[in-house]
């Protein structure tokens, strides 16, 4: 099986930007929600989106944004592709694609078989599925640690390329690529040290131990 490709979401500064290029991670993910501890303002996404260029994949994660901030944070960032993590429905993120021409991601929060067969509905419509935790009411829609159980994606077929999320660490991460087969993985509080602060060690740990 080839090793998964890597996402790491929720970069804030030029220092862990550099260290996700260096661990050879394939996407940077930049943060628009403003309720996050990750969030990037336009100006630091423009920093960041243009240090990026042409050495790692930009991804911008959004929940239930209008179209103006959408267009404010593409052209920012120079985005490569828009992830919606809210209750975007396939016709939105179908709207989405065809606004902006960019590749769009499709998070589908996990607690149960039932909540993965959510996905068919994007196909079509979205580019990507990203399987992600399912988070209690009234907190983050991601980025808390949470994992799922893992068999749920065992042998899975769907019609779209889809990655993993939720929990992910260096600890764990091999462990679940072997369960699912999956052909990506992301993470954002499996490499820091605080909520919103990431750590390069934890970084390379992290993108080694995928590799491995």
């Amino acid at each position: 099986m080839p090793a998964p490709r890597i996402k790491l979401c929720g970069l804030t500064d030029a220092a862990v930007l550099d260290a996700a290029i260096a661990a050879r991670a394939d996407f940077a993910g930049f943060n628009f929600y403003p309720p996050s501890p990750r969030f990037l303002s336009p100006a630091t996404a423009a920093e960041l989106g243009a240090r990026a260029e042409g050495r790692i994949g930009r991804v911008g994660v959004f929940v239930d944004a209008d179209d103006s901030a959408l267009g404010e944070a593409v052209a920012a960032a120079r985005l490569d592709a828009i992830q919606l993590h809210g209750s975007e429905s396939p016709q939105r993120a179908a709207e989405l694609r065809a606004a902006f021409g960019l590749p769009v991601w499709r998070v589908i929060g996990v607690a149960k078989a039932d909540d993965v067969a959510k996905a068919a509905a994007y196909a079509g419509a979205a580019d990507f599925i990203l399987f992600d935790a399912k988070t209690p009411k009234g907190t983050l829609p991601g980025g808390m640690g949470l994992a799922f159980d893992w068999n749920l994606l065992a042998g899975l077929k769907i019609a779209l390329p889809w990655g993993l999320a939720g929990g992910l660490s260096a600890a764990n991460v091999a462990e679940a690529v072997r369960i699912t087969g999956a052909p990506l993985v992301d993470t954002a509080s499996g490499i820091e040290s605080a909520p919103g602060v990431k750590d390069p060690a934890l970084i390379a740990a992290f993108c080694t131990a995928a590799r491995g």
